[in-house]
């Protein structure tokens, strides 16, 4: 369905605000900026800026939907004869080998990880979603496994793949801040994906395989 001028009004309004208050945390530091100072910058009233993002924190981390059922997503599309572990390694090759910029392979990553160093609350923010991320995967595995309420299976693989996902974005994060470039950062992290499949066990791996038919 085609996006109606009130529906594209708000998303332009809510990209606005949100690029605005991101320029301001890069310039001055997250906790240094009000929501007053990001309304004014922003030609908008507090009222409307609390609207559209009920927490600063929120105008930073406004796509953090699409890491809390990235992972879960994975293992949904995942192909004839994959497992849970098969797909998400097999995503998230293809982004760090196509330099993309959703695992933080681009330009100013760096400025990005640098606000979140410098704020104890976007920290506790970052863990939140980490956590939110991490029961969306297990309800998935649960889900295409078809593991009885009570099996842990789906618990400790979701730790597993959690575990490799966070490792891999601290990693380009960490790099990305060191002054790396983005396509240096890639061949490493590759490297890095390698290793850390090598850590895991054969029932990870094997675990919620895609039977054909």
């Amino acid at each position: 369905m085609a996006e109606g001028l009130r529906e594209r009004k708000k998303r332009r309004t809510r990209q606005h605000l949100s690029d605005v208050a991101t320029g301001l945390f890069v310039e001055r530091g997250f906790d240094a900026v009000t929501i007053a100072e990001i309304a004014e910058a922003a030609d908008v009233s507090v009222n409307t800026v609390y609207n559209y993002f009920p927490a600063k924190e929120d105008l930073f981390l406004d796509r953090s939907r699409g890491i809390v059922d990235r992972l879960s997503r994975y293992v949904r599309g995942r192909d004839t004869g994959e497992s849970a572990a098969e797909a998400v390694l097999r995503e998230l090759r293809i982004q760090v080998e196509g330099v993309s910029p959703t695992v933080g392979l681009i330009d100013g990553y760096a400025h990005f990880m640098r606000v979140i160093e410098g704020a104890d609350t976007l920290k506790a923010r970052l863990w939140h979603i980490g956590q939110e991320a991490q029961l969306h995967l297990e309800g998935a595995l649960r889900e295409e496994s078809g593991a009885d309420p009570g099996d842990q299976g789906p618990v400790l693989v979701a730790g597993q793949l959690s575990w490799l996902h966070s490792t891999l974005m601290a990693y380009i994060g960490g790099e990305m801040v060191a002054g790396r470039r983005a396509d240096e950062v890639s061949r490493d992290a590759l490297v890095l994906l390698d290793d850390m499949e090598d850590l895991l066990g054969e029932k990870v791996l094997n675990y919620a395989r895609r039977a054909a038919g």
